[in-house]
């Protein structure tokens, strides 16, 4: 197979990925929030009379959607067409192609051709994603301006402050992992995490840099302007916020953009500190299982295993997003910046010189 052939599919195995994720999600959402408020949540439809105990997941994944993009697409008076067009796409293209160089799985060999099991085989892949990441903030910004309505524009404003404030601390952190591992390829960081430390405890980033992982897990969430980060679109003040004068696809697609985020979030925690597509005492072909003599293992069966520990790994921490999106109230707008100036970006920064000076110790004695 050609090379190119590799790559397309590979990039698109990741959009596909990252798309329906994200639908899952919702109905992750809906029936999470159901249970822990004691609901029952969405379970009527049905298609044609099939599945009528579908736990909601006709309309999640079919009745809605259809639903949204059907709608009338209203554009209100006095606002700029073009750009009012523009603005969910651009909220929603940085998070999907952002996931371009997170790694879900090692290296494997197709024809003889080696291929990384990533869409794109970047050395930079880290800082990569920190550009990407920094351009959502032109669709929610452009969403306000362009909806002429001034509640929408008081969430774009409050969105771009937000999201550049806790850019700042997740630098900072970002920067710690970069000095942790030596490099800025994600590949390599998650294959430093391979071994074992103390000869029974996975090599995880979240032993070395714990701090460093909340930070850029609660940045992440910041980022992704979800409870008890979202007063871009507090509905109680602002309505909906930045999208309020947006209806059916244009809605849907800043929806999927909030979602796509959550995968992304999970998928980079994931990926810098708990082992990526890592398997506890899993070598390139053999179980080490402390105390017990080596078991063989197939490379396509270690393979499998490898994109399967990534993908818990990614749920389980989507999971963990929505389970605080619905049990920690919202923060007051100045909490939420006295968190990010006062609290975060000092302690990042800390962490940054602790980290930088124990390393330094550290190449002195050697």
């Amino acid at each position: 197979m050609a090379m190119w052939a590799i790559d397309l599919v590979k990039c698109l195995l990741v959009i596909v990925m990252v798309l329906q994720t994200s639908a899952f999600l919702l109905w992750i959402e809906r029936k999470g929030s159901a249970l822990i408020q004691n609901r029952v949540g969405a379970n009527r439809a049905s298609i044609f009379g099939v599945l009528p105990i579908n736990l909601g997941l006709v309309n999640t994944l079919v009745a809605d959607p259809v639903k949204m993009f059907t709608k009338e697409d209203f554009v209100p008076a006095g606002a700029d067409k073009l750009v009012h067009a523009l603005a969910p796409f651009l909220a929603l293209f940085p998070a999907i192609i952002t996931f371009a160089a997170i790694p879900f799985g090692d290296t494997i060999h197709i024809g003889g051709q080696a291929v990384e099991l990533r869409a794109v085989d970047l050395d930079v892949g880290l800082l990569y994603i920190v550009a990407m990441v920094s351009m959502g903030v032109y669709g929610v910004v452009l969403a306000g301006w362009a909806s002429n309505n001034r509640w929408a524009l008081l969430g774009s404003i409050r969105g771009s402050a937000q999201m550049i404030s806790y850019e700042i601390a997740l630098g900072l952190a970002l920067i710690s992992m970069v000095l942790t591992y030596g490099t800025l390829d994600l590949q390599q960081m998650v294959r430093a995490q391979g071994g074992l430390l103390l000869g029974f405890l996975p090599k995880w980033g979240i032993l070395y840099q714990p701090i460093a992982f909340f930070i850029v897990f609660a940045a992440g969430m910041a980022e992704s302007k979800r409870v008890p980060f979202d007063l871009p679109e507090a509905e109680s003040e602002l309505i909906a916020g930045y999208f309020t004068e947006y209806s059916g696809g244009k809605q849907a697609a800043f929806m999927l953009a909030d979602f796509a985020e959550v995968v992304l979030v999970a998928g980079f925690v994931t990926t810098l500190f708990f082992g990526g597509w890592q398997v506890p005492y899993l070598a390139s072909d053999a179980w080490h299982i402390p105390g017990l003599a080596p078991i063989a293992v197939s490379s396509w069966l270690v393979t499998l295993l490898q994109v399967g520990a990534f993908a818990f790994k990614v749920i389980f921490f989507c999971w963990l997003q929505i389970l605080v999106r619905w049990t920690v109230p919202r923060f007051r707008y100045d909490q939420l910046m006295n968190l990010g100036w006062k609290g975060m970006i000092p302690v990042a920064f800390v962490n940054l010189v602790v980290t930088a000076s124990i390393l330094m110790l550290a190449e002195a004695v050697a």
